[in-house]
This record gives structure tokens, C-alpha cells and sequence, in this order.
């Protein structure tokens, strides 16, 4: 395709640089902009920058918005909507997207008017409500925070005592230490089975008919224990309009087309034998999310999203087995700790074995004189890649690929992926949510 002019805008922290590094490499004019003084470095010497986005929407054929967050306060929405009824070309939401996202009570209230089966759960902004209503309805919930303190994934907490006595506990310990932060949560009802992402690209008027299945690992270690963190590594594969997909995000096509949302959407789900539970939207990009999908296209990037923002039909050619993604991350991650950061992971450069750079996408790094460094606060340089016919061919390359790179202190879970073969995907095959579309 021709040359086009991209411009990518972070509003808060940096999180799309490896899709501006990926359509800068294909042969476009890219322009990267990042609110975040913490987070400016991120991505120099990769991508080109600009201090004044606004400046550069006349320039710009397609602007990209990477998240909801405009600082501590959700607007990425309202600033698409504006620019689209100037006639611009844009990804990214709208104020009732951006909701969904921000609130968890509303996002189920648009589910059920779609006609999607939902899970029992309660909103509360007072902590002895939820505490009341856990002892007089005892049961294993989640606890879900709503607002911008939902940033702090750690606080996320999944219920196991069947009389709900972890959970008043938790509610408790909140309560003290982030009741000034946490404007309210959800309690959701937990539901055993098999958790599962449906994510789909839609272009303002309809599904991009190829459609995305990733399964998340959120916990830091292992076997999923430790705290909760955005995510250390996703696992995923593309297949059709199945009877996941319709039962799901396809009953919010008519809704979307009204908003005119233009982007990626992804509900996550639970799922067994009985019915599909949504947990909850990401209304954006999910990271490392686009990352693997970005890592997964045969077809043109540039040429996609351009399409996908013009309402052009954009056509979308995916590698047809698996894909494996982990994020690498360094001190103090997934805390806050300037000291320990400064100490074991500021600046620190990311050595290579190899020549080869296949499967090695960016987070927080930059480029100083063709060596890699660490960038940012997050201690989150790199995601790292690899696809396959089987789920465990994906793993062994993305494995294969970490064993190459060498940063002081840096880890990793060494188990993304291995819930499908485990049973993950026999299960779902076997309650046929994944075979031939079925209602």
C-alpha cells in the first residue's frame, strides 16, 4: 500500500509503541505521542515523537488513542467522538465505551439489554454494604474495584471459602488502606469453568469477521498464585463467527454500529458445560494483547488499521495454529519502588545472544545508539513471541526466543499456554463453543 501518516496518541501511560514501531517499520509516517513525563522516553530511537498531538491531527490520515484514560479520569472516548465528527479517520471509543470499562455495574446493564446471560453481581460504594451482603448471602465472590483504582491490579481479589469469610476479610483490609481511593466495587458471584477472552476488530459498522480467542494469565507466578498484575502473558488463536462469538460480543454489533466504536473490543468470559459468564469489557487495545495478535498477522498492519478506521472492510490474514506471548519484567514489578528500580532495573541494557530479532516486541524500552535499554517506571521492557501448530510447538519457539535475551534480575512465568493443553481446550471443544457456529 501506499504511504499513509499515523499518528498514535498515549493519553496517559505508553502502551502502544510496538504497534507504531511495527507500522513505522512497514514504510509509514508514524508520530508517537506520550502524556506521561515518566513515560516519555519510551520508545525513542524506535518511534517518532511529537510534544503536541493536537497539533498533528491535520497530519495525520488515521489517529490511534491506545486506552480509555486521559490521566486518572476515562475521555479518550469523548476526544475520538470529537475528532470523528470533524471527518477525521480514528481508533478508539466512545464516552459510553470508555463506561463500559470504567463501570462494571453499567457494562452488565448493556449486556442484559443485548440479551447476554450474565452472572449474579451487586454494585456498592460502601464497604460494611458489601460486607453485609456477602454474610446474609454467603458464597464465594470477586471483588472487583471500580474507577481508576481498577489500575491497581493487585486489587482485583477471587473469593474460595464457600461462606464468603475471605472476602469480608479482604473488604475489611480495604477499607482501611484504599478507602479514600476506591470510589466503589462489584461483587461477583464466582463461577467455576474455563476462562476465555472473545475479542473481536470492529470498523464503526460490523465485526471484522476473523475473530480472536486469547486466554489471560494475570497472576504473577507460575500456577497462577501471587498477586495480580495486568498480565505476564497471554495465549491465543483466531477462528470465526463460532457459537462463542454469537453468544457474546456478536449480540453487541447493532449496539456498537450505533455508537460508532472503532477498534479493538474484548469481552472476557467464563465458561462450562451450563452457559457463558462475562466478567467484564476491555473497550481498547489489551496489552500484551495486540502485541501476540500484531505478532500473528500475515496480512499488512498499516494497511488493517487504516482500513479498519475508514470503514473500508478491512481484510484481515492470521497465522491459522497458535500463539504464545510473555511479557519480561524487572524489579519491582508488579509494585512501586523507586529505590528498588534505581537499583536493579533503570536503564539497564537488554543484550541479545542472537542477531535475530523475531518474536522481540517493545514495552518500556528505547533505543540509545542502536543498544536497548530499559525505559519508563514499569519495569516492562519486553513481550516476547512465538506461534505454532499446536498450542505447544507456539510455546517452545516463545521459549526458545527468552532463553536469547539477557537483562540483570529480569522474569518471567514459564507456563502461558500450558492451561490449554492441560484441558482448556478439550473442554471447550467438547461443550462446543469452539466447532462450526451453533446457537
Amino acid at each position: 500500500m501506499e504511504s499513509r501518516r499515523f499518528l498514535f496518541v498515549s493519553a496517559d501511560a505508553a502502551l502502544i509503541t510496538d504497534l507504531a514501531w511495527q507500522i513505522h517499520r512497514e514504510g509509514h509516517d508514524v508520530k508517537y505521542y506520550i502524556e506521561a513525563a515518566t513515560d516519555k522516553e519510551i520508545g525513542d530511537g524506535f518511534v517518532p515523537k511529537t510534544d503536541d498531538w493536537k497539533a498533528d491531527v491535520d497530519w495525520a490520515d488515521v489517529v490511534i488513542f491506545d486506552d480509555i484514560w486521559v490521566g486518572s479520569d476515562i475521555g479518550t472516548g469523548t476526544l475520538a467522538q470529537e475528532l470523528r465528527a470533524q471527518g477525521k479517520a480514528v481508533v478508539g471509543g466512545t464516552p459510553n465505551t470508555d463506561h463500559l470499562e470504567e463501570d462494571r455495574g453499567y457494562a452488565m446493564e448493556v449486556l442484559e439489554e443485548q440479551g447476554v446471560n450474565t452472572i449474579e453481581h451487586h454494585i456498592f460504594y460502601d464497604f460494611d454494604e458489601g460486607i453485609q451482603h456477602v454474610q446474609e448471602n454467603p458464597a464465594p465472590y470477586v471483588i472487583k474495584p471500580l474507577g481508576e483504582v481498577q489500575n491497581v491490579k493487585r486489587l482485583l481479589y477471587v473469593g474460595n471459602e464457600a461462606d464468603g469469610s475471605d472476602v469480608t476479610s479482604v473488604l475489611r483490609a480495604y477499607k482501611k488502606a484504599w478507602g479514600h481511593r476506591m470510589k466503589g466495587f462489584q461483587l461477583q458471584r464466582k463461577v467455576e469453568g474455563v476462562e476465555v477472552a472473545v475479542c473481536g476488530f470492529f470498523d464503526g459498522n460490523q465485526f471484522v469477521d476473523t475473530v480472536n480467542f486469547n486466554f489471560e494469565h494475570k497472576k504473577l507466578f507460575p500456577g497462577n498464585i501471587g498477586p495480580s498484575t495486568g498480565e505476564m502473558g497471554t495465549s491465543m488463536f483466531w477462528a470465526g463467527r463460532n457459537r462463542l462469538f454469537e453468544q457474546t460480543l456478536g449480540k453487541l454489533e447493532e449496539w456498537l454500529a450505533d455508537e460508532g466504536y472503532v477498534g479493538s473490543i474484548d469481552l472476557n468470559c467464563i465458561v462450562n458445560e451450563h452457559s457463558i459468564y462475562p466478567l467484564e469489557f476491555t473497550p481498547r487495545f489489551g496489552y500484551p494483547t495486540i502485541t501476540l495478535q500484531e505478532e500473528s498477522f500475515e496480512s499488512s498492519t498499516g494497511q488493517f488499521f487504516y482500513d479498519l478506521a475508514h470503514g473500508n472492510a478491512p481484510e484481515l490474514s492470521v497465522h491459522k495454529g497458535y500463539q504464545v506471548g510473555v511479557r519480561i519484567v524487572l524489579p519491582p514489578f508488579p509494585f512501586n519502588d523507586e529505590q528498588t528500580y534505581d537499583e536493579s532495573s533503570r536503564n539497564a541494557a537488554i543484550v541479545f545472544e542472537t542477531e535475530h530479532r523475531e518474536g522481540i516486541h517493545i514495552e518500556d524500552a528505547k533505543n540509545v545508539d542502536g543498544q536497548w535499554r530499559v525505559a519508563g517506571e514499569s519495569g516492562m521492557p519486553l513481550v516476547v513471541t512465538g506461534k505454532g501448530k499446536t498450542m505447544q510447538k507456539a510455546r517452545e519457539q516463545c521459549y526458545d526466543r527468552i532463553d536469547d535475551i539477557v537483562i540483570p534480575n529480569l522474569y518471567y512465568r514459564d507456563d502461558i499456554g500450558e492451561r490449554w493443553i492441560d484441558g482448556d481446550g478439550d473442554q471447550l471443544l467438547a461443550w462446543g463453543y469452539l466447532g462450526p457456529q451453533s446457537a
